[in-house]
């Protein structure tokens, strides 16, 4: 049995280093994409590629198995789809960790508690910054951090990332700096804002 990679991440801006770094030691190639797990298999050049390597007795080798779908219903779609063609897939952390042959109610459960966790994480910074706006200041600059900046701080520090190591993934859209990163600083505050502003409306 040999093993075959996927990382996905759903932008450019996204690091992959954290799953190429479980999957590069173990698998005889990994295959990379950068696009959403919403898209079907044909759609998705990295997992089409992969699909083309594979030979009979080969498994599919994915950090966690939302790298195979983003939410639920597309997570299982493409867990069919695989499962058809007879391809395997080894899932390497999480609760659907193990090596799987057909869909069954652990795979399906994984894929749930994942959409799950993504949509309480957005819900959560979502009320934080609504709260924050209530009780912020009126006028002055734009704050660099914006709301969907924020979300993507939230997120990233959810997975274990320092400040420093959230700071690359993050690009300012518009304004005189306008695809830099914001600095350290103003990730801190904005971080601090929406714990505070979270305490306050729990």
């Amino acid at each position: 049995m040999t093993l075959v990679g996927l990382v996905r991440v759903s932008t450019d801006k996204q690091n992959v280093d954290r799953q190429h770094d479980a999957l590069d030691p173990i698998c005889v190639k990994v295959f990379e994409e950068k696009v959403s797990g919403k898209l079907a298999v044909a759609d998705r050049h990295g997992l089409s590629a992969a699909l083309d390597y594979l030979r009979d007795g080969d498994m599919l080798c994915v950090q966690e198995v939302d790298r195979l779908g983003r939410d639920t219903l597309t997570g299982l779609m493409t867990l069919a789809e695989l499962f058809e063609r007879g391809v395997a897939v080894k899932v390497l952390t999480g609760v659907g960790a193990g090596e799987h042959k057909e869909m069954s109610l652990l795979l399906e459960l994984a894929l749930v508690l994942a959409s799950e966790r993504r949509r309480d994480i957005v819900k959560k910074t979502k009320d934080g910054l609504a709260a924050a706006r209530a009780r912020g200041r009126v006028g002055g600059r734009r704050p660099v951090m914006t709301e969907a900046l924020t979300i993507q701080a939230v997120a990233l520090r959810e997975k274990g990332f320092s400040i420093r190591q959230i700071q690359p993934h993050l690009r300012i859209g518009d304004g005189k700096n306008n695809g830099k990163n914001p600095s350290t600083g103003a990730i801190s505050q904005a971080l601090r804002d929406y714990d505070n502003a979270k305490e306050a409306s729990a």
